[in-house]
This record gives structure tokens, sequence and C-alpha cells, in this order.
């Protein structure tokens, strides 16, 4: 037993070796070396509960699974648009006014609290909701992408409310934390 111990140390210290050698080679970071303590706030952090802290540090692998998703749709639908349409596709597309008004509320509202704008990009300040609104308007232009229109329905209605609970500090039920994995498989099968 404790010579596969051994065996075993050795086979994760020598993998460890080669992927610091692929990071160092390739310019990337797999993300190996993550210490989400060292950038934790020290004088307010600790003071909150630990039972918060803790449904914070489960929920944080959900918010960063949905932050990545999201972010690739919004990447997607911008440059399909331009490559379909043309860098002023914001302007040139059907997109609902209520889409358009809301987006314009969003930037005269962040220009108003003098905070950083997020953006340059009209499609930045959709909601996750409009920005399926968006290709659905514009399915001509998607069409190609997606093997379903109404899978892409369907998978974006339930990522809709799957990232509900996470962007609003709530915890996901185990249940949920299995239709997530499962809906984010569903995504990336419409694309095959």
């Amino acid at each position: 037993m404790e010579e596969n111990i051994k065996l075993f140390v050795m086979s994760n210290q020598m993998a460890e070796s080669d992927l610091d050698v692929i990071e160092s080679q390739l310019k990337i970071d797999l993300g190996r070396n993550f210490d989400s303590e060292k950038d934790k706030d020290e004088e307010y952090y600790p003071q909150f509960q630990h039972a918060i802290r803790s449904e914070a540090r489960e929920m944080a692998v959900h918010y960063e699974l949905f932050y990545c998703l999201e972010l690739s749709i919004r990447n997607l639908v911008k440059e399909k648009m331009k490559s379909e349409i043309g860098e002023n596709w914001w302007d040139k597309t059907d997109i609902p006014d209520p889409i358009k008004n809301n987006v314009k509320e969003n930037i005269q509202r962040e220009i108003e609290s003098a905070f950083t704008q997020r953006s340059d990009d009209e499609l930045d300040y959709t909601t996750f909701g409009e920005l399926g609104e968006i290709v659905r308007k514009n399915w001509d232009q998607f069409g190609d992408l997606f093997n379903s229109q109404k899978g892409f329905n369907r998978v974006m209605h339930s990522l809709n409310l799957l990232r509900g609970p996470i962007a609003h500090c709530s915890p996901l039920a185990e249940d949920e934390i299995v239709r997530l994995r499962l809906t984010v498989k569903d995504w990336f099968r419409l694309m095959e």
C-alpha cells in the first residue's frame, strides 16, 4: 500500500512538472495555482458568518461557469453579427425597441453615476434574456450555428432561470446544480 502511495505522489509530481513546462511554452495559465484566500479582503471578509463564507465558496464555481458561458455567448453574438452585417450591426439589425431603450437607459444610468462605464458596446448592456431575444429576432444570421431553434429557445430559457439565483446571491439547490451542468452541456450540443 505504501508503495502505491509513493507511486501516486511521484506520478502527480511528474504530471505537475509537465504541466508547468506546457504552461511556460504556450504562455497560458491553466489555473492550477489558484489561491482563493490571497485575494480576499482581510479586513471585512472574516467578519461575515462562517456559513455565509462557506456558501459563497460553494456558489463561486457556479458563478464562474455562468460568467464564462454568458461572456462566450455575448462574444458569439457580437462576432456573428459583425461578420454578417458589419461593424455597426447594432444600428442595422432587427432589435426590438424595448431592448434598445433599455440599453440606452442602462448606459445613461452608468454615465450619471460617474462610475466607469462597463463597455463601449451596447450588447454588453443587454440582459441575458434580451441577448436571447436578439438571436431569436435575427435567426437568419444564427441558424447555421445552432442545430435547432426550438432547442436554442429551450436552453436559453433554462439558462435564464438558472442565472437568477447565481446572479442574486441565492444558493442553488442540488437539483439545480445538476440542471445547470446539463443545460450547459445542452448549449454545446446545440452547436454540434
